[in-house]
């Protein structure tokens, strides 16, 4: 037996509140201004709500309605004001409390930036990893995808049943490898256990709840080579129900979710948070632009997975630093040659990558970062960066 275990959070998690809470405002001065500058970050606690931060825009500062962003935010989550949990269980939006501490950003953090050629220097120093795997169709690792595709499941059914559940909602998967050479090669033998936490109306005994996100799990399309319902352990709602949730009861802030937002604990991960700013913070870009490169390698069938690390210096465009690394997995080309060709064939600017994924036009027919910050980093077949458009370039390696 060898086991490795991911989390996951709802949208309705206090962190992800703030998260996408962060990134509304992302979106909102994007779509106003595409060279917008914004680093804004956000605390959610009780009722009240703290914007902080600063922000460089032709859009300004004073003409946008936080207060309403930030109820629009939680209504869309699910925090709608629905009667079935009272104001003491469950945060309702016409409680909500908004404080905003945003300046203007000082012109000594853009210098380098935005460059006299057009070019965008990184937004600040830093390292950012992307990783890729085989073990799941979405090329990341199994324990992660499956928590995923459970917290998904049972997240969408308290959003469309709210006399029911709840939307703060974890899930938890760990994966039985058989063997640490299985782990090392990417062969996942089962889903040893699963772990489900969701909130109940206070009207529903524990017996019940069991019994309906059970249903949920079985519903899910687990895989059937990996989810045997004899052998699976199944924790549903471990200490009983809870009825009190939301961040009336549980703080949140951006940047708090980090292995969830990405490989779920699998890989490495940079030093920074992707929600609440800009493309040119290589914190979100790079990561895009790393886990983009990882991906098309692995299903370029070069390797079982991949890890890409890419290093920045801040006003200075080209990265400091490229690495492929295959942990061991190649299976015809070194990562020496990987690196080489990586770091020659692709620019991986700040305005390379922003070009590439049109990081500068957040909208409902591409991508809005605060659909990203609910979702996750990395892993949804919709997003730009997800695109297996260079599998061709890598295969054709020699």
């Amino acid at each position: 037996m060898y086991l490795f275990t991911s989390e996951v959070v709802s949208a309705g998690h206090p962190d992800k509140c703030a998260d996408i809470i962060a990134d509304n405002i992302v979106d909102t001065f994007l779509t106003h201004d595409k060279d917008s500058r914004v680093a804004s970050e956000v605390f959610v606690a009780g009722n009240k709500v703290v914007i902080g931060g600063e922000i460089k825009s032709k859009h300004k500062l004073e003409k946008i309605d936080y207060e309403n962003i930030v109820k629009k935010a939680l209504a869309d989550i699910g925090y709608d004001g629905h009667p079935h949990f009272n104001k003491k269980q469950c945060l309702h939006p016409d409680d909500v409390e908004v404080m905003v501490f945003l300046n203007e950003q000082s012109p000594d953090i853009n210098q380098g930036v935005d460059q006299e050629d057009g070019e965008i220097g990184a937004g600040d120093q830093g390292i950012m990893f992307g990783f890729a795997s085989s073990e799941a169709k979405e090329y990341m690792p199994a324990a992660i995808s499956y928590a995923r595709m459970l917290c998904d499941k049972v997240y969408n059914y308290a959003k469309e049943n709210p006399d029911k559940l709840g939307v703060d909602i974890k899930t938890q998967v760990t994966i039985d490898y058989g063997t640490k050479e299985n782990f090392e090669n990417c062969k996942p033998q089962s889903i040893h256990t699963i772990v489900v936490s969701a909130p109940c109306v206070d009207s529903m005994d524990i017996e019940n709840l069991r019994s309906l996100i059970m249903k949920l799990i079985l519903d899910t399309n687990l895989p059937e080579d990996l989810f045997h319902m004899e052998k699976t352990r199944i924790l549903i709602n471990p200490t009983g129900k809870y009825v009190n949730h939301s961040s009336l009861h549980d703080s949140g802030l951006t940047g708090r979710k980090l292995i969830v937002d990405s490989f779920g604990g699998y890989a490495p991960i940079g030093g920074g948070a992707q929600s609440s700013k800009d493309y040119t913070k290589v914190d979100r870009s790079g990561l895009y632009a790393a886990r983009w490169l990882a991906k098309n390698i692995v299903a370029a069938q070069l390797a079982k997975k991949c890890i890409v690390q890419l290093s920045y210096a801040i006003g200075v465009a080209k990265p400091t630093s490229v690495s492929v690394d295959c942990m061991g997995t190649n299976t015809r080309l070194n990562d020496n040659i990987l690196s080489d060709f990586v770091m020659k064939t692709f620019p991986l600017t700040p305005n390379w990558i922003k070009n590439k994924f049109a990081l500068d036009k957040p909208s409902k027919e591409t991508f809005l970062y605060a659909d990203v910050a609910a979702r996750g980093q990395v892993g949804q077949a919709d997003y730009p960066w997800e695109k297996l458009d260079a599998v061709e370039e890598f295969k054709s390696l020699k």
